[in-house]
Formats: structure tokens, sequence, C-alpha cells
């Protein structure tokens, strides 16, 4: 699968001033920015900011960022799921996760999450692939916005709608293991239907497996 990424540009409006939404980017064009020193929620910022730098450059790895004139303030990253993950089970090329999304303290509650999936979707390439985003309560920062976990549950859902991810079934025992966890998914118009099916044995492996198994005996 050749995969095509068509840079995007949206200017948001906040009440800290405007804000560049653009990518994907590659790392090239990356490094002419400074990566903002609070964006730690999954290690430091000069760490988390070498493996977006990374994943930009993987074939399929796209990077959309919020930004001032020269300071990254929010990202978020696609690529295929890790190998270690059920998600990557199949090899399926037109799957890609939402792997990682994350804003500045000073700009959240300014709609820039939605922005950065907005400008994701812009690009019609978008609509050759799955795109999934797993969510675990215990990712979410609880104690920073004071929400309880139903609301934050709430808040994620409709932040990703606007990236056209909706909550969909699947057997997955870290999903199913707490009713706030949940899969989320976008299927493209240009998707084939093999994939879709595919992909539904993908979100129910242990009910195919088991099949198998049965079918073997």
């Amino acid at each position: 699968m050749n995969h095509v990424k068509s840079h995007q540009l949206l200017t948001h409006d906040t009440t800290h001033g405007q804000l560049t939404i653009e990518g994907p980017l590659p790392s090239s064009e990356l490094e002419n920015y400074h990566f903002h020193e609070q964006l730690t929620a999954f290690r430091t910022a000069p760490k988390q900011f070498k493996a977006v730098l990374n994943i930009a450059d993987f074939p399929e790895g796209r990077i959309i960022i919020a930004r001032t004139e020269d300071t990254i303030v929010g990202y978020v990253t696609y690529l295929h799921p890790d190998p270690l993950e059920r998600w990557s089970e199949f090899n399926m090329e037109d799957l890609i996760e939402l792997g990682a999304i994350e804003v500045i303290p000073k700009y959240r509650g300014s709609k820039v999450a939605s922005g950065l999936l907005k400008v994701s979707m812009m690009d019609n390439f978008m609509q050759n692939y799955i795109v999934i985003s797993t969510e675990y309560y215990w990712h979410w920062d609880l104690d920073g916005t004071k929400l309880s976990i139903w609301d934050y549950r709430k808040v994620m859902e409709k932040m990703m709608a606007a990236g056209g991810l909706l909550p969909a079934p699947t057997d997955d025992p870290e999903i199913i293991s707490h009713p706030a966890n949940c899969l989320m998914v976008k299927i493209g118009e240009n998707v084939p239907e093999e994939s879709i099916r595919q992909f539904d044995k993908l979100r129910f492996l242990q009910r195919h497996q088991y099949r198998k198994m049965r079918e073997g005996l």
C-alpha cells in the first residue's frame, strides 16, 4: 500500500490567541519548531518529541500539530498498531491507530484536540484507512481535569467524534475490563469489504480463535 500524505492547514482561534493546526508533517519540518515543555503526558518532552519525529518518517506515520508561530502546543499521532498489540495480528496495511493526542494545559477547553482530529481527516487519503483509538480510563487526566470517569468519557467521545471516530464493540480483554474503556473506530469510505470483514474478526479475536479451535476438534 502506498501511504499518501497530503498537507492540510487550519487556523484556530482561542482566548490565548490564534494557533495553526497543520499536517501531516515530516521530521524535517517538525524540527523547525520548539516542542513545548509541558507536553509530558507520555514521557519527558524531549523524549516524546524524539518519538514524534520517528513516527513522522514511518511510511504510514502521520503527525498533525497545533502551534503558535514557533512552538508546538499540541499534536496527534497515527501509525500502524504496535507489533505486540492484538490490533497488529493480521498485519493490515489499511489499519492505523491514533496513538497519542496531547494539548498543553493552557489550551485545554479551547477545542484544540477536536481541531487536530478535524485537520487529520481533511486529507482525503484517510478514507482509505480503518482508524482506531483504544481508550483506557487509567490513561485519562482525571486529577488534572477534576472530571469523573463518566464525564471524561463523554468529553472524549465528543472530541473523537470531530474526527468521525465512534465507539465500537470488541472482546479485547483490556477494553472490557472496565465499562468506561472503549474502542473508537472510523472506517474510511474507500476501505474494501474484505478489510472490514478482517477487522470484524480482529475486534472479536477471542470469539474467532475459539471458533477456529472448535472447528479443529
